[in-house]
């Protein structure tokens, strides 16, 4: 191999054609874009969801709910869980820190505590939402369930 011989491949060095440029280059005239109307205006744009002047989807199909700004979302985490996570770790104290640290929640979202499956340890647990089977089963083992 002689890198002194290298050179494109054959038909790839085609010069980008230059619409609108005079009869001489074979597209002036309409310049491609056809006779008349919008589309061979310039500034052209089409509204987004035009389909031809039929019914756009977006209106064909019917409006259902609303969403509510209001709303909290809170990310769940299950007393099996909080037990599973005291027994590996040797934790007394479960705060969102806790929770965060150890990927069962995102950073800065809200957490709330629910009372599936069994808890034997005795914790302090800090969340932002309670149920109340969770609460009462945290309490029934001299825990304390903390809201903030």
């Amino acid at each position: 191999m002689d890198l002194s011989r290298l050179k494109p491949a054959p038909r790839s060095l085609k010069s980008k054609t230059r619409k609108g440029r005079g009869q001489g280059t074979g597209k002036g005239g309409a310049a491609t874009r056809g006779r008349e109307g919008a589309k061979s205006r310039s500034g052209y744009g089409q509204k987004t969801g035009f389909e031809g002047g039929q019914m756009p989807l977006y209106r064909r199909i019917p409006k259902v709910g609303f969403s509510n700004i209001n709303r909290k979302e809170y990310r769940i985490v299950n007393l099996d869980t909080l037990e599973r996570l005291a027994k590996e770790k040797g934790l007394e104290k479960v705060d969102p820190e806790v929770i965060y640290q150890h990927g069962l929640a995102k950073k800065g979202s809200l957490i709330k505590i629910l009372g599936k499956g069994e808890l034997s340890s005795k914790l302090e647990v800090q969340a932002h939402a309670f149920s109340k089977s969770a609460q009462q089963a945290i309490e029934s083992v001299q825990g304390t369930a903390v809201k903030l």
